[in-house]
């Protein structure tokens, strides 16, 4: 008999992760790892990879690591290729890869502007369209778009509030095209302001006064807050749900 917590096991999966050398990258391989699946490591930062890599053996699965710039379509296959030659199959993917701005709209440049596209919507569909040329029928696809594509917060993040809201555009799409005809779920979670390398670019001042007040709980999310919520959309736990996109920000979208 299968149980509840049995829906939530990934045994026998395997999962890439995008931007696996930091972050909020290194806490998804740990957890997908946790829950039984091997990972697929990729990043630009292929020495921060090793980190990662020995994080998810500590949890019993098994890791290789591969560089990967997602703004380059073919780096995006030859990380579904190197998955398939060393597991045999994609079922999971994390497309977590991405980069902030903060700059003043009337002062970003083109360069700025287009980069922030390039990595966090062109880059999140390169890779998504390389595994699911080689997922089966049960795969899902989580892409990591953010509150800021839904809300502002008072900041000047015009590039990537305008990268984040057209993941969430691009998930539903994916959904409509791939659920139906290739038994591909693909879903996004939305996070509000979590502690990473993102955030750390910000002045506390700047987070006292515009993000810390947004959120019902007066604080940033902590390491792990995201995990529960990936797995469940990784995981035959939502075999329901698709074209979704979960908000897991602390109540910044009730303000």
């Amino acid at each position: 008999m299968t149980t509840i917590l049995d829906k939530f096991r990934l045994d026998g999966k395997v999962a890439v992760v995008t931007g696996a050398s930091s972050g909020l990258g290194v806490s998804f391989a740990q957890s997908l790892a946790q829950a039984g699946a091997d990972v697929v490591l990729a990043a630009r930062r292929v020495d921060k990879l090793e980190e990662t890599k020995l994080l998810v053996e500590a949890q019993g699965r098994r890791a290789i690591t591969v560089a990967c710039d997602v703004a380059d379509p073919e780096a995006c296959t030859a990380v579904a290729a190197r998955a398939i030659e060393e597991f045999g199959r994609v079922d999971v993917l994390v497309n977590n890869a991405g980069v902030a701005s903060a700059v003043p709209a009337l002062r970003e440049s083109p360069e700025e502007f287009s980069r922030v596209i390039d990595i966090n919507l062109n880059g999140t569909f390169y890779m998504a369209q390389a595994c699911a040329r080689v997922m089966s029928n049960g795969g899902s696809i989580i892409n990591i778009a953010s509150v800021l594509g839904i809300t502002s917060i008072l900041m000047p993040q015009a590039a990537y509030s305008a990268s984040k809201a057209a993941v969430i555009g691009l998930t539903r799409d994916l959904a409509q095209q791939w659920t139906g005809r290739k038994g591909i779920r693909v879903n996004a979670i939305a996070p509000g302001y979590f502690g990473s390398e993102m955030t750390d670019q910000f002045e506390d001042s700047v987070l006292e006064t515009y993000v810390k007040p947004r959120t019902l709980f007066g604080r940033l999310g902590a390491e792990g807050e995201l995990d529960a919520a990936l797995i469940f959309l990784a995981s035959d736990a939502s075999s329901y749900v698709t074209g979704i996109t979960l908000p897991v920000d602390g109540g910044v979208l009730t303000n």
